[in-house]
């Protein structure tokens, strides 16, 4: 069976994420979550911290594995013996954006597929940026975020 990687900033991670992962897991080997650390962004919380919500979040499957990277995705792929970038899409903004992506991983690392998966229809809406704002102004985002990453986003309020 092939192993996977599935990347992503989880800043913060939300049901859509864990859907994603809930029903990709059995189709793979091995699905390795990788949460991006990109020292040009502004994340909510810490690398340290959303290794932490992935570790927690993902234990119930065993042959989900949760790593940090910050350089190109391909090249980790390439270092985990991966074969698959999987890329979770919610609308047709998400695939194209996540099609040019593809495109251009093709190009760094063409032995390397991506495969689009799109989250259950009841995540449809669940962007981070909004969910981020919602809790800042006090708003209850425990349907939308694991209750540890909600009472994480309490210290957040304005």
């Amino acid at each position: 069976m092939v192993r996977a990687v599935f990347p992503g900033s989880f800043d913060p991670p939300t049901f859509g994420h864990l859907n994603i992962i809930e029903r990709a897991h059995p189709l793979f080997k091995k699905l390795l979550v990788v949460v991006a650390e990109n020292r040009d962004k502004n994340y909510l919380f810490s690398v340290e911290e959303r290794l932490a919500f992935m570790k927690e979040l993902v234990a119930p499957w065993p042959n989900v594995e949760v790593y940090s990277c910050d350089k190109l995705v391909v090249d980790f792929a390439r270092q985990h013996d991966c074969k698959v970038l999987l890329r979770g899409v919610r609308s047709v903004q998400d695939f194209s954006y996540e099609f040019e992506l593809s495109i251009l991983n093709k190009g760094v690392g063409p032995e390397i597929e991506t495969f689009f998966l799109p989250t259950d229809q009841r995540y449809f809406v669940l962007r981070s940026s909004a969910i981020k704002e919602l809790a800042s102004f006090g708003g209850d985002v425990s349907a939308m975020v694991p209750q540890i990453v909600a009472d994480a986003m309490v210290r957040f309020r304005r």
